[in-house]
Order: structure tokens, then sequence, then C-alpha cells
């Protein structure tokens, strides 16, 4: 039974975007008498942030959008007051919060005069801040943090004049890969500079990062990896990025080096703040003072694989927080479960998902693990809307647990990862995701979902069945004379892609492979592929049968391979860009 709640309380919230002004409207659907103040530093409120890079690329018309609902109406504050009685104070920014007298003093940023807010039960939401190297050059103009709205129409407004030739993105995370696409839509050179080995850093192995790599490069973005931006230069706006290995022409700059949590207000408050550096909260989203709660960037999360407290900016986990931060704030007993890292990006025509672990993630946190990687296509083959994708499904190798999913590709990957995410949360194994009653039809699936198939050959991978090799590893014996490719494809296949630098290479389409046998000695080790390696495995089996001991198979196959091929025509397009193109 609900706690009856005190007539006319005093609900003050600390930021008016998405956590925020989430639980600022649940509250009003269970207290219609409560006085709801949201204090709210900028001049705009509820904006869809994740939508910027949209309005940049011209997706999207302007901001003036992704501050609407559905229906067209503008949320501004007042909307909020006329549809929900919130009373909004934009240009007004929290100084300190009072935790004896229950009050927040505040100050309004368009006259200076400062005033106090009492509150009975207070929801800070403050969101995180973006991470601000100081870079000499820093000041100069066309340098844009992407952070605000203010920053996707300024960007947008440079690129309708013309005068952008050259766009360099610092970072290559979640916000840098979608400007990466914005700019190339407009036609702008486009060079993306990331100090780790590897673009998106904090959420793709490297065999899955070197894949979305190559097919920037495929498409014309510079991917420059382990280089380190030293300075910036240009007469009043920017003209040019130095960094350790050189200089880079610029006419804009965006920085993506990552957010950090605001939480100056609520330390200063003495509230606890976690071992991640954000504010320290329970399931029900209370701080240390069960008057105050705390959601969105700022709050400190739980992830549900692992039990490790971590800091994650996203605005779809800010509305959940909100959500239930609403209903515990209405005498509810809500509890928000924890977090997977479920993360989903578009780079032109490649989506790129992840949630759970990675393979580097899993180890870290002790686990025994076992993985693969399966490329096929997202719905029956012979639709015409039909699209590659490759998955790495990883699991822990003795109670089959599956741990994470990353996947790229042409295909419908936001379907899979979102499959996954599910039975990570409950807790399922390679076997329940096998079991999960999935659609088909030809236009949207397969008979077998590309995330069952995943299972399944994790399944033959612990049951000894299948032998598979990551292209990482294949790629290390690309020169070794003791090693044998074995490549399944057709002739046609073969002359569209061919694996560059393969030394000791022998070309035998799968249906020739029981009356070839002879070319191959038993004695070698066999590095079986074809487009997919669906072939490479049932070449396995065959030479497994024939008393061969030591074969392995490529995961993902060619359509995987992430570093240089070869064909025929001296073109660069590998296998799977070509199979995309063609539709």
């Amino acid at each position: 039974m609900e706690e009856k709640q005190p007539e006319n309380r005093n609900i003050v919230i600390i930021g008016g975007v998405a956590a925020g002004l989430k639980s600022a409207a649940k509250v009003r659907r269970g207290d219609p008498r409560a006085k709801i103040t949201v204090i709210e530093r900028g001049e705009i409120v509820s904006y869809g942030a994740c939508g910027m890079p949209y309005v940049v690329s011209g997706t999207v018309d302007s901001i003036d959008h992704l501050m609407m609902t559905p229906n067209g109406s503008l949320r501004n504050p007042s909307f909020f007051k006329a549809t929900k009685n919130l009373d909004i104070l934009t240009r007004t920014e929290a100084l300190r919060i009072d935790r004896a007298a229950k009050t927040v003093q505040v100050k309004n940023l368009t006259d200076g005069a400062e005033s106090e807010i009492p509150y009975d039960k207070l929801v800070i939401a403050t969101g995180s801040t973006p991470v601000r190297i100081p870079f000499p050059g820093l000041e100069l103009g066309n340098i844009f943090p992407m952070w605000h709205p203010y920053d996707a129409q300024a960007i947008r407004d440079l690129l309708e004049s013309g005068k952008l030739k050259n766009a360099v993105i610092i970072g290559a995370g979640l916000v840098g890969i979608e400007m990466a696409e914005a700019f190339h839509r407009w036609g702008v050179h486009t060079t993306i500079v990331e100090m780790q080995q590897h673009v998106f850093p904090a959420f793709l192995d490297p065999e899955i990062a070197l894949a979305v790599e190559k097919y920037a490069r495929e498409q014309g973005i510079d991917i420059r990896t382990e280089e380190k931006v030293q300075r910036f230069e240009g007469d009043g706006v920017v003209q040019a990025v130095v960094t350790d290995k050189g200089s880079i022409s610029a006419d804009v700059v965006v920085l993506s080096v990552g957010v950090k949590p605001t939480v100056a207000l609520a330390r200063d408050a003495g509230l606890e703040i976690g071992e991640s550096g954000a504010i320290r909260v329970d399931s029900r989203m209370r701080t240390s003072d069960p008057d105050i709660y705390a959601g969105g960037d700022c709050a400190e999360n739980i992830h549900v694989v692992t039990g490790k407290k971590m800091f994650v900016a996203l605005g779809s986990i800010a509305n959940k927080h909100g959500r239930v931060i609403g209903e515990n704030l209405c005498g509810g007993d809500v509890k928000f479960r924890g977090i997977l890292g479920t993360v989903v990006v578009r780079l032109l025509e490649m989506n790129v998902g992840k949630t759970g672990l990675t393979e580097k993630e899993a180890l870290a946190a002790g686990y025994e693990i076992v993985t693969t990687m399966t490329t096929g296509y997202d719905r029956a083959h012979y639709m015409p809307e039909s699209r590659m994708l490759t998955i790495k499904l990883i699991a822990d190798a003795n109670t089959r647990r599956v741990l994470g999913i990353q996947a790229f590709g042409a295909g419908d990957v936001s379907k899979r990862i979102d499959v996954v995410a599910a039975v990570l949360n409950f807790g399922g194994t390679i076997d329940d995701l096998f079991d999960v009653d999935l659609a088909y039809a030809p236009p949207f699936n397969n008979p077998i979902d590309n995330a069952a198939v995943a299972a399944n050959t994790l399944m033959n991978k612990i049951a000894g069945k299948f032998k598979g090799i990551s292209t990482i590893a294949a790629k290390e014996k690309l020169a070794s004379d003791k090693t044998v490719f074995l490549d399944l494809r057709s002739p046609e296949e073969t002359k569209a892609a061919r694996i560059a630098s393969c030394r000791n290479v022998t070309y035998i389409p799968l249906d020739q492979l029981r009356s070839r046998l002879a070319e191959l000695g038993k004695a070698d080790e066999i590095v079986a592929f074809c487009k997919i390696s669906l072939d490479g495995y049932d070449a396995e089996c065959i030479l497994e049968g024939e008393g061969f001991e030591n074969v392995r198979v490529i995961e993902g196959g060619v359509a995987a391979w992430p570093f240089a091929c070869e064909a025929d025509d001296e073109k660069t397009e590998t296998d799977v860009t070509k199979t995309e193109k063609q539709g």
C-alpha cells in the first residue's frame, strides 16, 4: 500500500532536461497537489540531446524539433505550466543546498538576484559536463564541445554558409562517430583523432573496432588512432589541429573526449560521492540524505552483470532514473535494477552496437570466457532488403551465462542487441538465448535469428565441435609457411576480395574439397574460411572426419576481416562492402 503523502509538498528539482523533467512529470501524475519547482541554468529545457548530430547533418530540420512533443507542441516553461502545472525557472543557477534548513539558494542569471527555495523533497539532476582539456588555442573560434543544442545550431549555420571544407573531431566515441557521419553527408572532409588504439575504446573489442575503422576509411573518413592532440592554431578561428604526428587542416573542430558527472553542488552539500565519481544512490535513487534523490548523468549506476559501480552518461538511463524517482516521491517502492551499458550508433550505412561486457571487461572481472564471431544476413538472404551483420558473443565458459554482445554491419544490429540485453537482464545462458521464441517471416528475420546462431556456435565451441580463430589471431599467422589458409569461396568471390599478405593460401571451393583432399597435408595447420565462414565450419567437419587434426575456422569470414584485402581489379572495396552496396 502506498504511503499517503502530505498535501502541498514542495518538490524542488535541480536540472530541467531528461531525468529532471521526467521525474517532475511522474510526480505530477501521482500527486496533483504538490508544488513542483524546476531550476534550470540554461535557457531551454527538455531537449533531446542525442538528436543534435542529426540537426547538424540536416536529417532534423532545426533544434526546435529536439524540444517538441510527438504532436508538435514545443516543450517550453509555458507548455509545462499549462499541461503539468510545473514552475520552471530558466536562467537560474542553484548555488548551494542547505540540508538542515531544507532550502536551495539560487541566483537569477538575468538580474543577479539571489533567493531561497524551500523543499520537502529535492531531486538533483545536474547531468554531466564535457571534459575540456586545456589545449593551447582552445579559445579560438569554431571549436565546439557538441554539448548543447546551440552548439549543433552553430555548426549547422557554418555548414549552410558553404565555408567548411575540413572538419576535425577529437575523440572516437558515440558523439564523435555521429558527427563524422554528419560532416560526411555535407561533403566535408572529416578526420577523427583518437588517442586510444581504436575507435569506440570504451565499448568495442579490437576486432570489431578495426572493422568499423576499415569501413570508415573506405567511405573517405580519415581515422587516426594512437595520435595525441597538442594544440590548435589559427587567426581568430581555428585553422589547424597539431598532433604528435603532424598538422591537420581544420575549419571546424568538435571536442568529444568524454564527460564527467556534475557533482560539485552535491559534494558541497555533504552528500556521498561514489567510487565512480558520481553521486552515490541506492536502488531507489536516494542519496545519503533520504530527502534528496539524484538521477541522470550525475548519479552512479550499478552494472547488472558485474555488480560494479559505474558512471555512464546515456539519455535512456536518465529517463529511467526520472521515472523511478517520480514513483518513489509519490510513495512508491520502485527499484532501479542497474545498467548494461547498451549502446547503438550509425555510421553512414554501418550500424554498430553493444550491450553487457566486452571481452576485455569480462576478463578483468575474473570470468573464464568463451567467445565467437558469426556473420550472416539479418533476414532471409533472398529478400532484396537483406543486409549482412557480424556478431561477437561472449559467455562464461563454466556457467554458459551470456556476458555480452557486440555487432556491426548494414543489417539490423539494434534488434540483436536488444534481444541479448533482455537475456542479460535476467541472467540468461546461451541455451536460453537459443530458446527465445523470436518472430520469423522472410522480410523480418531468418528461421534462426543471428543472435541464436551465435549462441549455437558457442555451444559447439564449448562442446569441442567448432574450433574458431579470431580475425586478429588469424592475421598473426599470415606470414607463416606452416599455416595453410584454405579459401573455400567460388572463383568469382575470390576475385572480389583476397586477404592481403597471405603467403600460403590454397583455393578449393567447398563442393570440391572431398575430391581434392590430397592437396592438403594432414600435418599442416589449416585455417579455413569463406565469405561468412559457414563453409569454413563445414570444411572443418569434413577434414576432421578424414583425420586432419589441426583445423581452425576464421570467425566471421572475409565479411568480418578488418584488415587489408586485395582485388583483381585493384579496387580496395571488401567483399562485405560490395554486398552491402548491391543490397
